[in-house]
């Protein structure tokens, strides 16, 4: 039963995720051209709705909501591979209904997705892996003690706000596989045939800032 709240718990996280911050971004007219008020509050958007989750569920499943903080947490010896292989099927999941029901209120927008460089793959696999390194590297720290606990939220959530300000010029930013795949599944067309670059560049992210994580953290203890 504990499992199924914690799936329950990233289901719903990535729910409100990709319907509130990707649903910003829609409604509001968010454009990498310029960085104008839209893109802004779009960037702040993701990073509140990490603060609201934090508070929400994180003491519930630790408010991943992004399987490229699954992934390092699993490397990492946090998470068991059931509990990885459940959150990441939930994560899918919650994308999946929230870009459906933004889809339903907002018909018409570009629904949040991600976009390449310049239609350039490399560039655009380059750029999320960086994000996403910086952003799961600041989890894995800030989330290491547990003193740490009253301002986790915060510091991730404004860490996701700051990769944004920086990444929507670029890609649109994604950072999290979940996040891209449901608008993108409901966009279709270009959304949907670049989607894969936003999978597997978060998750070499991910991976990649455990890996760093724990080899600074081993030098330390010595």
């Amino acid at each position: 039963m504990n499992s199924i709240k914690k799936y329950l718990a990233e289901l719903i996280g990535t729910f409100v995720l990709v319907l509130f911050a990707c649903g910003a971004a829609a409604v509001l007219g968010c454009s990498t051209a310029s960085a104008d008020a839209a893109y802004l509050l779009t960037a702040l958007a993701f990073g509140l709705v990490i603060v609201a989750m934090a508070y929400s569920i994180g003491n519930v499943s630790g408010c991943h909501i992004n399987p490229a903080v699954s992934i390092a947490m699993w490397i990492s010896k946090k998470l068991s591979t059931k509990d990885f292989i459940g959150y990441v099927v939930a994560q899918f999941i919650g994308a999946i209904l929230g870009a459906v029901v933004l889809k339903l209120l907002a018909p018409g927008t570009g629904l949040g997705t991600n976009g390449l460089y310049n239609g350039n793959v490399l560039l655009s696999l380059l750029v999320e892996v960086i994000l996403t390194f910086v952003f799961v590297l600041t989890i894995m720290g800030v989330t290491s003690k547990e003193s740490n606990g009253a301002v986790a939220g915060i510091v991730i959530g404004l860490t996701l706000t700051l990769v944004h300000i920086f990444g929507i010029h670029f890609t649109g930013t994604s950072v999290n596989p979940a996040r891209s795949f449901g608008p993108a599944l409901l966009a279709g067309g270009e959304a949907l045939a670049n989607v894969w670059v936003f999978i597997v560049a978060p998750l070499v992210g991910g991976v990649l800032a455990a890996l760093v994580y724990k080899f600074l953290s081993c030098e330390k203890a010595k």
